[in-house]
């Protein structure tokens, strides 16, 4: 976007949409450690990881009421993390899109997510960068 503009939902994030009948459900700063990389060093030891995950979700309440306060009715972050921790302690990675990628499938594995965002970063690759990494999207077919 020109002139500085972000998008809605900032410069990666997904935007809530009454009129569409979704909500944002997110993890961010989810900093894990993984064996990830192509380098030798990279597989000689784990390296840390920084995960952020962006779905956007069926919210049955939408556009103008107040849904059921019961768990069931929502996707459960919880399940998401554990799932994005999984992923990432699943042995060595070569890329991080492959691991990107891996967590997306799982968001989507509950029918209520249409679309996924899933961001892996590698803050330690260089000493003089502040992080490298990777933005994927996934839809619900």
């Amino acid at each position: 976007m020109s002139g500085g503009a972000m998008p809605p939902g900032g410069p990666l994030g997904f935007a809530p949409d009454a009129e569409r009948a979704l909500r944002l459900v997110f993890v961010r700063g989810l900093a894990l450690t993984a064996r990830l990389g192509v380098h030798p060093h990279e597989k000689a030891a784990p390296q840390r990881v920084i995960i952020g995950i962006e779905l956007a979700v069926a919210d049955e309440a939408a556009p103008n009421g107040v849904g059921v306060d019961d768990l069931r009715r929502v996707v459960d972050y919880d399940r998401i993390v554990k799932a994005a921790r999984t992923a990432a302690g699943a042995g060595h990675t070569l890329l991080v899109e492959s691991l990107a990628e891996r967590i997306a499938e799982q968001a989507l594995a509950d029918p209520r997510v249409h679309r996924v965002r899933v961001t892996v970063e590698k803050p330690d690759a260089f000493a003089d960068v502040a992080a490298v990494g990777v933005v994927v999207e996934r839809l619900r077919r």
